[in-house]
């Protein structure tokens, strides 16, 4: 179902989003790697382009509306149409509040937020063209609890899945669907990297891999799912659901 779709990826040049784009590249769809990071984005199209779909690098920072307006140009130069967006950009800057300036705050809320929205629309302006699409943003176990110093961030995820069901709303006549993914941990370098009880707090007894999130947004993107839109999945190995006391 995804062979020959056009799929826009942020932040793919590593971690998630370099898995993300690694599964779509593999069920046949064109796959435009969007990140600020060159190197790592120019490796990966090539390694895309010896899968079953093909990988395309457009060096993109998602902080800059006029690099995201360029980043959707191009696409339309090139492929005529855009079918899927998964928003996976973000950092995170964890701070004493009493430490967080201006620029900071506005780094991170432009980078994860912002983008969103910016990216998002100018997606639906493609999709609705065709009437047709799948835009999915990755959020964060974050934007339900915390730990301390987190308020950026937080902010930035909470507003994520709220951002999510409004736009499910907005571009509903447009056939385009909205959906959001709230990872947990997810590690993202080497498994020895891991100890044992680090995998064992998890309900599921592992922690999340890339992979995990990735399998989902197949899911999500696939038509055959339009009846999910404007919903929020969380994919945390069951933490969210797991009250924790300390002894």
């Amino acid at each position: 179902m995804l062979k020959n779709k056009i799929v826009i990826v942020t932040g793919a040049s590593n971690g998630i989003g370099r898995e993300i784009a690694k599964h779509f590249a593999s069920e046949g769809a064109a796959v435009i790697i969007a990140d600020i990071d060159s190197d790592n984005g120019k490796l990966l199209a090539d390694e895309l382009n010896n899968l079953s779909g093909s990988g395309y690098y457009i060096q993109t920072d998602v902080r800059e509306p006029g690099s995201i307006k360029n980043l959707f140009e191009e696409t339309e130069n090139i492929y005529n149409q855009v079918d899927v967006l998964v928003n996976n950009a973000g950092v995170s800057e964890f701070l004493s509040p009493f430490k967080v300036t201006v620029e900071k705050w506005d780094n991170v809320l432009n980078t994860n937020l912002r983008s969103c929205f910016l990216c998002t629309r100018e997606a639906a302006l493609s999709m609705a063209e065709h009437n047709s699409g799948s835009i999915i943003n990755i959020a964060s176990t974050r934007a339900f609890m915390s730990e301390k110093n987190s308020e950026a961030y937080a902010a930035s995820k909470g507003g994520i899945v709220s951002m999510t069901h409004a736009f499910a709303l907005s571009l509903s006549e447009f056939n385009i669907r909205v959906n959001c993914i709230s990872p947990g941990w997810i590690h993202t370098g080497t498994a020895d990297e891991l100890r044992d009880k680090d995998h064992l707090q998890h309900p599921s007894r592992r922690v999340g891999t890339p992979a995990d999130i990735a399998r989902a947004c197949l899911f999500l993107a696939n038509s055959d799912n339009d009846f999910i839109t404007g919903q929020n999945l969380t994919i945390d190995g069951g933490m969210t659901r797991k009250m924790i006391y300390e002894e």
